[in-house]
């Protein structure tokens, strides 16, 4: 196998790629905090390396079960929630996509994403799964398709990936990107198909801050968006986090996501609770500063509360 050309290669690849920093104001236009298109909500964005936009704080659906989770996306929407995340895999697409359709809100202010699981990667079996879960959503176009792992073992995710581009040159889907890759998978990806992926979607927390990994995706104009942003609400009574919350007077998890937002990641927390989806929304009010920023930081440890992406081959098919 032909070694993977070295990072600075990327940017490259494509003219409006521009240079960036981490945890910092970026030069140019890629990561400059803007108002979504929604007329409804006022969540600031994040441009993507290929112009579109997304809004940096979305709703999760992970774990919330089918049954609840057109009542749960509905709180989301009705508080003000513009971007929605959900995955072939967690079994609720259907009831996502219905309250994305019956909330009274215009398609275009509403942005979403799913993945394709594990075992439909392939370039074939991709876009007959992605049929799929846009029969199950019930819209016209999807924002954002994720692949959710690379499971490189099984050799597929480079052709997994020209499928995304065929479906995005279809103009079936806005923008395409992946989840739980590493630097190297991404060196493979961008070496092999010529593109930047728009995201990389990765477990974030405070213990697990990725350091080297957002420094990767900032040098070559990848979003960094987090799953598992609370740390499973292992965090919430870590004596850091609630000394912020009490000098800030706000909750552990609002600390916590008003961090990653500093950090300029993309966050994306779940609830089924209206009063916690309410509060896990009201994080623009205040800042936290770089002391409370150095306070958080120092938890990180390295601990991962999922799988590592290297070894992780759930759901793959031989």
């Amino acid at each position: 196998m032909r070694s993977a050309p070295k990072p600075h290669f990327f940017s490259k690849l494509r003219a409006n790629t521009p240079e960036v920093v981490i945890d910092g104001s970026p030069p140019h236009f890629y990561r400059r905090n803007v108002t979504f298109k929604s007329e409804t909500s006022t969540v600031p964005s994040i441009v993507l390396n290929d112009g579109n936009v997304i809004p940096q704080l979305g709703f999760g659906v992970f774990q919330v079960p089918a049954e609840d989770v057109v009542s749960a996306v509905t709180t989301a929407l009705q508080v003000g929630y513009r971007s929605i995340d959900t995955a072939a895999i967690y079994g609720n697409e259907e009831g996502t996509g219905r309250a994305i359709r019956e909330s009274g809100l215009p398609r275009d202010e509403i942005y979403v994403t799913t993945k394709l699981w594990n075992s439909d990667q392939g370039y074939d079996s991709t876009l007959r799964a992605f049929d799929a879960s846009m029969q199950r959503l019930g819209l016209d176009y999807l924002d954002l398709y994720l692949i959710h792992w690379p499971v490189a073992a099984a050799e597929r995710f480079v052709d997994t990936f020209r499928a995304f581009q065929a479906l995005k040159s279809q103009g079936r889907v806005r923008s395409i990107g992946v989840s739980n890759f590493t630097v190297a998978h991404i060196q493979r990806l961008i070496g092999e198909t010529g593109e930047i992926p728009v995201v990389n979607q990765i477990e974030l927390h405070p213990r697990l801050a990725q350091r080297e990994l957002r420094e990767f995706h900032t040098a070559n104009a990848i979003a960094t968006e987090a799953w598992s942003p609370l740390g499973q609400g292992t965090l919430l009574d870590e004596s850091a986090v609630t000394t912020v919350a009490a000098e800030v007077g706000r909750t552990p998890a609002q600390v916590i996501i008003r961090w990653h937002l500093q950090l300029g990641n993309v966050v994306i927390p779940k609830s089924v609770t209206p009063a916690r989806i309410a509060e896990n929304f009201d994080v623009f009010g205040f800042e936290l500063s770089p002391e409370q920023m150095d306070a958080i930081n120092a938890l990180d440890t390295g601990s991962r509360l999922g799988g590592d992406p290297d070894t992780f081959t759930l759901g793959l098919i031989d």
